[in-house]
């Protein structure tokens, strides 16, 4: 598996890129050299300097701890809400596409108007149900998501149900439970670990743009697209912690992004041959 990895460079760019950027949320509190509630309003929007390496907020705050602190926020929202995602839309997915019937066009029919919704205009609507704070956020992006999953995963697992060894555990009288977790799940595992990536890619920056309104994480919690919001209002007298922010949510999200590109070309027989 590691020689696998490591002969693919673009795919172990990605998974360096990635974990150094986790390891950096999982160990803040190690790496961060301030703590990122502090205000020292004596040294409110200072430049980076030997003392605070990213400069300082608004309130004295120290821009690379909040950062730090915001990758924890931003990871830990996107990754529930991602993973409820997945496990609500892609259970229904499978279940639809082995049951079929009356059961898939009920399930389809509601995945379709989930869709109808604009991303972040369901988001906003659920958020203003539930409140504004990172669960609502998390919870949002999981309904968002839900269909995605559930609409990815019924087209393969059809064409799977449909297969001889799947016919032939029908015929000798195999649960149902054995057929979906020794058969179907196992063949998804590559759509699924593909289209994660690339959905946590597009949370962050979705968990990003409801903090940036207002609506996810809440002060004085640490997010990135808070930061961000707060720090337009100083762009002409203090750049920094904007500036900073809005690169912490590139490179996250390009990480991600990056990964799931090169999942992809991995794992599907049709891009093998095309590096």
């Amino acid at each position: 598996m590691m020689r696998f990895i490591s002969s693919n460079k673009l795919l172990s760019f990605a998974i360096v890129f990635v974990t150094i950027q986790v390891l950096l949320a999982v160990f803040a509190p190690l790496v961060a050299l301030h703590d990122p509630y502090a205000q020292v309003i004596v040294q409110r929007l200072k430049g980076p300097n030997g003392l605070n390496w990213l400069g300082t907020d608004q309130l004295g705050r120290d821009v690379l701890a909040r950062i730090l602190y915001g990758y924890q926020t931003s990871l830990l929202t996107c990754t529930i809400a991602v993973a409820l995602a997945l496990l609500a839309g892609g259970t229904l997915g499978m279940l639809a596409a082995y049951y079929g019937g009356w059961f898939d066009r009920i399930v389809m029919r509601v995945m379709d108007v989930l869709f109808a919704f604009p991303i972040m205009l369901l988001a906003i609507g659920v958020i203003a149900v539930l409140g504004p704070n990172a669960w609502s956020a998390a919870l949002a992006i999981a309904i968002v998501y839900t269909p995605i999953f559930a609409r990815l995963l019924r087209g393969p697992a059809l064409v799977i149900c449909q297969s001889e060894y799947v016919m032939g555990a029908r015929a000798i009288g195999a649960s149902d439970r054995r057929i979906i977790f020794m058969h179907l799940l196992p063949n998804l595992a590559s759509v699924v670990l593909v289209q994660t990536s690339l959905l946590l890619s597009a949370a962050i920056l979705v968990e990003a743009s409801l903090s940036f309104l207002g609506l996810g994480a809440q002060p004085p919690i640490p997010s990135l697209g808070l930061m961000l919001s707060e720090g337009r209002n100083f762009l002409l007298l203090a750049p920094w912690p904007a500036v900073f922010a809005g690169l912490a949510i590139l490179f996250l999200s390009f990480g991600f992004n990056l990964l799931g590109d090169a999942l992809r070309d991995t794992l599907d027989p049709r891009l093998k041959g095309q590096a």
